[in-house]
C-alpha cells in the first residue's frame, strides 16, 4: 500500500487515527479511542458521505463490555469513597484513621479501574489497514508492552498513579511522624500520583483530538469523559498542594481547600464512571 493509499494522524510517534483505502473501493476509518472502548471502525462506501460502522465479532465486544463496566464500577465506587472520605475529615470527629480507613478502601477501587482500563487497551480488537475494513480479535493477554501507542501509555500511566497513591494511603496510617517524614511518605506520593494523572489525562486529549492541541468536541461522550477525569484530577493536585505540612509550624497550609479539592475531584472521577458506562460496544 502506498502512501496515497493511506493516511495516519495523530502526535509525535503516536498514530491516533488512520484512514485507507479498501480494496474494493470506499475508505475504512479506524480510530483508537473509538476502536479500543466500542469495537467498532468506520466504512465509507465509494462516494459516500458517511460511513457505517464496522465491528469486531462478539467475544471482542463481550470481553470489552466486561471490562468496560468492571472499570467504570469501580472508578464510580472509589471517586464516592474518596468523597466520603473527604467528607470525614472535613465535618467528622476529626479521627485521621476514620478517614485514612475510607481512602484507603476507595484507593483499592482506584487500583482496580487503573489495572482494567490498561486490559481493555492490552485486549482490545486491532485493525488490519489494507484489509477489508474490520478488526481482529487478539488473544487474552493480561499484561503488554507498547510504549509507541499513546491509548496503552495513558492507561498504563494512570495505573502508575493508582499504585503510587495506594503508598500514600498506606503510608498515612503511621504514626508518630515527624513533618519531614510526612512530607517524604505521605505528601510526596501524594503529589507523584497527581502528576501522574495529569500526564495520562494530557495523553488521552492526544488521543482523542488527534494531536491538535486542546479540542473541543462537545457531541463526543469520550471527550466528556476526558474532560470530567481531567478535571478531578488538577483537583486532586489542588488538594495535594494544599496539604504540604510546613516544616517551620508543623501544619498544613489549607486544611480546608485540601479536603474540597479532595471531595470535588473525588466527584469528578465518579462522574467520569458513570459517563463511562454508556461508552460500551
Amino acid at each position: 500500500m502506498t502512501s496515497a493509499d493511506r493516511r495516519a494522524e495523530g502526535a509525535g510517534p503516536f498514530t491516533t487515527r488512520l484512514t485507507w483505502r479498501l480494496p474494493g473501493g470506499g475508505t475504512a476509518v479506524w480510530e483508537s479511542r473509538a476502536a479500543r472502548r466500542r469495537g467498532v471502525i468506520v466504512v465509507r462506501a465509494p462516494g459516500a458521505s458517511t460511513g457505517r460502522h464496522a465491528a469486531a465479532d462478539e467475544v471482542a465486544l463481550g470481553r470489552l463490555r466486561r471490562l468496560n463496566a468492571v472499570a467504570a464500577t469501580a472508578f464510580v465506587i472509589g471517586g464516592a469513597l474518596f468523597a466520603v472520605g473527604a467528607g470525614v475529615a472535613q465535618f467528622g470527629s476529626g479521627d485521621a484513621v476514620s478517614s485514612a480507613s475510607v481512602y484507603f478502601a476507595g484507593g483499592l477501587f482506584f487500583n482496580t479501574g487503573g489495572y482494567v482500563s490498561l486490559l481493555q487497551v492490552v485486549n482490545a480488537p486491532r485493525h488490519v489497514p489494507g484489509g477489508k475494513g474490520r478488526l481482529v480479535t487478539c488473544e487474552w493477554r493480561w499484561w503488554s508492552y507498547e510504549p509507541t501507542r499513546v491509548d496503552w501509555l495513558s492507561a498504563f500511566v494512570l495505573f502508575a498513579g493508582t499504585v503510587v497513591f495506594a503508598v500514600d494511603l498506606l503510608d498515612s496510617f503511621l504514626q508518630g511522624l515527624s513533618v519531614r517524614q510526612v512530607n517524604r511518605l505521605i505528601w510526596a506520593p501524594d503529589v507523584i500520583g497527581c502528576v501522574l494523572f495529569l500526564v495520562s489525562g494530557h495523553l488521552a486529549f492526544v488521543e482523542i483530538c488527534h494531536g491538535r492541541g486542546p479540542c473541543v468536541r462537545g457531541r463526543s461522550l469520550g471527550w466528556w469523559i476526558v474532560t470530567v477525569n481531567q478535571l478531578g484530577s488538577v483537583l486532586f493536585m489542588v488538594s495535594a498542594l494544599a496539604a504540604y505540612t510546613r516544616p517551620a509550624t508543623g501544619s498544613v497550609i489549607n486544611a480546608d481547600i485540601a479536603d474540597w479539592a479532595t471531595l470535588l475531584g473525588a466527584v469528578c472521577f465518579s462522574l467520569g464512571g458513570v459517563l463511562q458506562l454508556s461508552e460500551r460496544p
